[in-house]
């Protein structure tokens, strides 16, 4: 396969998806009451893209099967077996997130023939490992958004508590918080989400009183009442008293490593991650809870809060720092005066319009495609140098070269 190549995508409909953002960004309506809630890119078997091709839309891993080295190169082909690494995203979220974290390479490995090993169905609700990846992502967004990620230092978890005055079951957890951290952030998180039911309604209801009743207008207590609101009696809705709440504008980013729990409390934006479905859930979802496999897999340590800018590459690409070995995202952000031309020798890259308009050109071939808000590309490594022209603002989801 030569040349860049238009993509359709799916579109995950889940319950916490918004009901504007992805159609106006595909500019589609859909039935009301619908949620659309994530848009994938890539060749990941629960949502493959499909690649239009002289003339005939194909699955993207089909064409990846028939032509490895000439779509991602001969260097990614040999590194990842003849496979995409990354799942490229849109994510728009109305309501909350499940409290969730994803595992490492070994863990997903075993865990994956271990659920293999016990007949537990690919889809089946309970099943935790649907692959056998590890799934770091980066999460970049493109309105203002919420997000809760790793956990907060003990000094901070103690403050938060002690305002609110937290007494009945929670005299029995907080001891644990004592010397240690990774080991008594574990025993407290793990007292706390064991609770049984009745003491996780005394303590969601104490806590709500409190907030309301303190004059404090600390963050995390007006996301303790918004999740109680949507998941009553949960005692996950405390999660942002023990993870780092982060508020992201429009072009920040938030890296996330295996092992970290996290939820994405609202917002929309980009989401670039390894190639794998393994989620494994603490809370605030209907969903199936592993509480086991989670405190197996959970990093226990003070995880960093810090916010991702872009850095700028040349005139019109800005990239996201990343230690990830599948994947790299950049901004393409081009103007009348500032156009974009790519370097000669480059991997398998995606791409997504998400403003304006433009258009690229295959400057080998002379081809040019036209590019506006919604519209995806496929740019295979055996492009070579390209260039995009307009007034656009693009998403680009790539392979770091070695």
């Amino acid at each position: 396969m030569d040349g860049i190549a238009l993509l359709k995508n799916p579109v995950q409909e889940y319950a916490w998806g918004s009901r504007t953002f992805i159609q106006k960004l595909l500019r589609e309506s859909t039935p009301k009451g619908k949620p659309l809630a994530e848009l994938w890119m890539g060749t990941h078997p629960h949502g493959p893209s499909q690649v239009l091709w002289e003339g005939k839309w194909i699955l993207l891993s089909h064409l990846i099967q028939e032509s490895p080295k000439r779509i991602l190169g001969e260097g990614i082909a040999r590194r990842f077996c003849n496979q995409l690494p990354f799942l490229f995203k849109v994510l728009a979220a109305a309501k909350p997130l499940s409290i969730q974290c994803h595992p490492n390479l070994k863990q997903a490995t075993v865990g994956f023939q271990k659920e293999e090993s016990c007949g537990i169905g690919s889809s089946a609700p309970e099943r935790n490992y649907r692959d056998q990846n590890h799934k770091p992502e980066i999460f970049c967004a493109l309105r203002p958004s919420w997000v809760l990620k790793g956990f907060r230092n003990l000094v901070e978890i103690r403050s938060l508590i002690k305002k609110l005055g937290l007494s009945s079951p929670m005299d029995g957890i907080s001891p644990a918080l004592g010397k240690g951290l990774g080991k008594s952030l574990r025993a407290f998180f793990a007292a706390l989400i064991e609770l049984d039911h009745q003491g996780q309604r005394e303590l969601i209801s104490e806590a709500v009183r409190s907030i309301k009743k303190a004059s404090d207008r600390e963050p995390a207590f007006a996301w303790v009442i918004k999740l109680n609101r949507v998941f009553p009696d949960e005692v996950m809705v405390l999660s942002p008293l023990l993870l780092n709440l982060i508020h992201l504008k429009p072009g920040e980013a938030v890296m996330i490593n295996p092992g970290t729990l996290h939820a994405y409390l609202g917002g929309a934006g980009v989401e670039l991650m390894a190639n794998s479905d393994n989620v494994i859930r603490a809370g605030l979802t209907p969903k199936t809870k592993d509480v086991a496999e989670l405190l197996r897999i959970v990093n226990f340590h003070q995880e960093d809060a810090k916010i991702l800018g872009a850095e700028k590459r040349d005139g019109a690409e800005w990239s996201y720092p990343s230690e990830a070995e599948e994947f790299a995202l950049s901004l393409i952000s081009t103007t009348k005066h500032t156009p974009h031309v790519s370097t000669r020798t480059h991997s398998s890259e995606i791409m997504i319009c998400v403003a304006g308009r433009g258009r690229i050109t295959d400057l080998r071939r002379g081809k040019t495609l036209s590019l506006s808000r919604g519209v995806s590309l496929l740019v295979p490594a055996s492009v070579g140098q390209y260039r995009i022209e307009g007034r656009a603002t693009i998403y680009k989801a790539a392979v770091p070269m070695e």
